[in-house]
């Protein structure tokens, strides 16, 4: 399936969430393996409704647009890729299965089965503009589920064992029938006995009361990248809550947020700064003494300065983020008009006025 999301669909990449939902109802109702028996049916209904999976999710919608399918899956897991969109919507009351049977069906499970991966987690980070001028470590405390240590993560008592669940044999679904009229529906839901498992724990861990996972605080060692921007997240594979019965841990995503800089704004790789001259030094110039990220720096400031003019030092600014260099340092100069003047200052100002 190396086809593009967007022709898969048939729709521009510019194409909004209701374009998209609507070409996605257009091709599934066309090519639900219930209604169309053709041999490449199942194939392209599978296909359609991994491409409208991803597009009508605006995070893997970004994901797939800056790094194809591959980065998707890179990403998420192929259950990952399909939860969260309501298929339901567009098989409800017409007459066939549902998504969950189709899903089944394809990959040999459901899409909300709740035996998966760990949860991912999310983090937020506030460092400085002075954090970033390098790559620098910060620690963090995470509180997350971790594999039960008493009983290595089965959630029974040590010496007893889960049990496969008899009511669904092991799967995690049951199959529910219903009729209407000549109509008969096939739907496979989460089983309620085990709760989507496929094991019951008759004697439960005392430690982790049968939930094979238990909540502690980690201190983990992140790496934030020099020039790094504000909001981007780093993604530490594995360092989110345990999974159930043995699956993989899920992800920690560590979102950094720039604290407000007293100084200096930013936007890329470049700062700004904003510094006043008095109209003395303005008219007949002026050696200044202005801050950068990198320490104070002399700036010559040449006679007849305008209000506004503004200045760069190149190399001043902040690494770039992912590329080679740095970016530069732009000084607004700001000329400040005295509020109040003397007879001498005045009178001196008139001379020079009608000179």
């Amino acid at each position: 399936m190396a086809k593009d999301y967007y022709e898969v669909l048939g729709v521009q990449k510019d194409a909004s969430k209701d374009q998209v939902k609507d070409a996605y109802r257009k091709l599934a109702l066309q090519y639900h393996p219930d209604r169309n028996k053709s041999p490449e049916a199942e194939g392209r209904f599978k296909e359609i409704s991994e491409a409208y999976a991803v597009l009508s999710d605006d995070e893997k919608r970004r994901q797939y647009d800056s790094f194809g399918r591959e980065g998707v899956y890179q990403k998420y897991s192929q259950e990952d890729i399909f939860r969260g969109a309501d298929f339901g919507e567009f098989f409800r009351g017409a007459g066939f299965g549902g998504f969950d049977d189709i899903f089944a069906q394809f990959f040999g499970g459901s899409p909300d089965r709740r035996q998966r991966r760990g949860e991912d987690l999310t983090y937020h980070v506030q460092v400085r503009l002075e954090d970033i001028l390098q790559d620098s470590y910060k620690e963090i405390d995470i509180p997350r589920n971790e594999v039960c240590a008493v009983c290595n993560g089965s959630g029974a008592r040590p010496g007893t064992s889960p049990q496969q669940c008899d009511t669904c044999g092991g799967t995690g679904q049951v199959q529910r029938v219903q009729s209407a009229g000549f109509a008969r529906m096939v739907r496979i839901m989460a089983c309620d006995k085990c709760n989507g498992r496929g094991y019951t724990i008759a004697m439960p861990c005392k430690e982790c009361q049968g939930r094979g996972a238990v909540e502690r605080k980690r201190k983990i060692q992140v790496m934030i990248p020099s020039g790094i921007e504000d909001g981007q997240t780093l993604r530490l594979r594995g360092e989110g809550n345990a999974g159930e019965n043995g699956t993989p841990p899920g992800d920690l995503y560590v979102m950094i947020n720039l604290a407000p800089h007293s100084l200096f704004a930013r936007q890329g790789s470049d700062v700004y700064l904003e510094t006043k001259v008095g109209v003395v030094e303005a008219m007949l110039g002026a050696e200044l003494r202005v801050p950068t990220l990198y320490g104070d720096v002399k700036l010559s400031v040449p006679h007849g300065t305008q209000p506004g003019t503004v200045f760069k030092l190149k190399g001043k600014g902040l690494p770039k983020h992912g590329g080679w260099g740095k970016g530069d340092q732009y000084i607004k100069v700001n000329v400040e008009v005295p509020r109040s003047l003397s007879g001498g200052q005045k009178d001196l100002l008139k001379r020079f006025g009608s000179a």
